[in-house]
């Protein structure tokens, strides 16, 4: 259970605006913690990432050097989290991705398919077992009294010496400059591991810039208001990208010989899915890409 807003007594200050923000991400982010162990149901585990990703990000600019002790508590519990979210969405795609094999009377595609989502599945159960075994570790009473001081004694003072604003033109121009080297790596190596590594570190730039946009919005300027929807755009076209890559990589980390695949069977999906990579790479707006 999770909740939707917070009472107010009269017209809050800046802190308190700070606080209810905050509190808010704090309760649902227990909430969707101790619903995601009870079924691992994949909605509470990507609410509880979601609500610790938005807690980094607002301690990130009241306290960037993470002197209350919080940042590596909610960093450990993202992390956790993060791993079955991600085999989650892994496993999804390629039920899909088999789905779509078996409709096209592609059986080998198939097969070798059921296999990955079988690894797959094996891989989760042992990050569903450290999830459950960790997360209690961190989300508990403990953390209770922690925050409780956070906000009665620290935020104040936070909120006096940090403008949100000036941390968001900070993210802007660091990203502006890591697209800027990111175009010079693809007019000299598109395609190289180099290349595509630039890239990644850009989507993660911009998912931060989406975060704070959003996270923040209650204490930002009108002008970066528009910045959680420009960079959810380009976070999702540098996503596909990516997520493609991924799909590529689960493979060739597990190997042939480990899921039983025909030698042929295994080459001809391989060479689809790089083909795949190659095409959403030209197809993305955010870096140009030409001649591949």
């Amino acid at each position: 259970m999770t909740v939707e807003h917070l009472p107010r007594a009269g017209q809050p200050g800046k802190t308190e605006h700070w606080e209810q923000a905050l509190n808010l991400l704090y309760i649902n982010f227990r909430d969707y913690s101790k619903d995601a162990l009870r079924a691992f149901d994949v909605e509470d585990i990507h609410q509880a990432r979601v609500n610790s990703r938005k807690l980094l990000t607002l301690l990130s600019i009241l306290d960037p050097g993470h002197s209350t002790g919080l940042y590596p508590v909610f960093k450990r519990a993202q992390k956790l989290l993060g791993k079955v979210r991600d085999t989650d969405v892994l496993i999804e795609s390629f039920r899909k991705r088999r789905k779509q094999s078996k409709n096209d009377g592609d059986k080998r595609s198939s097969g070798l398919l059921k296999a990955v989502i079988k690894h797959q599945k094996g891989k989760r159960n042992k990050y569903r077992r450290k999830l459950t075994e960790e997360l209690p570790k961190l989300v508990n009473k403990e953390l209770d009294v922690l925050w409780s001081y956070f906000l009665n004694e620290q935020l104040a003072p936070m909120v006096a010496k940090r403008d949100p604003n000036v941390v968001m033109r900070e993210l802007e121009v660091a990203y502006g400059q890591r697209k800027q080297a990111c175009k010079e790596i693809f007019r000299k190596e598109a395609g190289s591991k180099e290349a595509f590594e630039a890239l990644h570190e850009l989507r993660i730039a911009a998912k931060e810039l989406r975060y704070t946009a959003g996270a923040a919005a209650f204490a930002l300027n009108q002008k970066f208001h528009a910045n959680e929807a420009i960079y959810k755009n380009v976070q999702e076209q540098l996503g596909e990208i990516n997520d493609k890559r991924l799909w590529l990589e689960t493979l060739n980390a597990i190997g042939r010989e480990e899921l039983d695949i025909g030698k042929k069977t295994w080459e001809a999906f391989i060479s689809t899915l790089k083909a795949e990579v190659l095409e959403a790479l030209q197809h993305n707006d955010v870096i140009p890409v030409r001649g591949l």
